[in-house]
């Protein structure tokens, strides 16, 4: 087939940057980021993330083409911040949001998984003869 290797979609190449930063020389406080290797989901959430900052006038971004691994993030600031700086605001922010997701995930594992053991020895869970649950702590 023409289709790339479903690697290329995920892998850099050397000698690429993840992330490159083009400034707009027609609008003041603008600029284009191509972030490599990447599609929607990042796009959304990098788009929903800097639309929660009062200092971002628009924040939008576009896939080029479906066989083109990459996504354009087009933001415009006002004159109190930049591109840049709003760019890596949002990253940090989402960074912070993930981790805190990630904990509170760990957190309701373990205690869903101490609910189970609880229950498994108090009531051991049958059903029929030839299928047992048994949780192991």
């Amino acid at each position: 087939m023409n289709a790339p290797d479903r690697y290329e979609r995920f892998v850099v190449p050397e000698g690429t940057k993840k992330v490159s930063y083009e400034r707009d020389t027609k609008i003041i406080n603008a600029a284009t980021f191509t972030i490599e290797r990447e599609d929607h989901t990042i796009g959304n959430i990098l788009r929903m993330q800097l639309h929660g900052d009062e200092n971002v006038l628009f924040a939008g971004y576009k896939l080029p083409h479906p066989l083109q691994y990459k996504i354009l993030v087009r933001i415009h600031t006002t004159s109190q911040s930049s591109p840049m700086q709003a760019y890596n605001q949002a990253i940090n922010d989402l960074d912070k949001e993930l981790d805190h997701l990630k904990s509170a995930f760990e957190v309701t594992f373990v205690f869903l998984h101490n609910l189970l053991v609880l229950l498994s020895v108090k009531f051991r869970l049958h059903w029929g003869n030839c299928f047992c649950i048994r949780l192991q702590g």
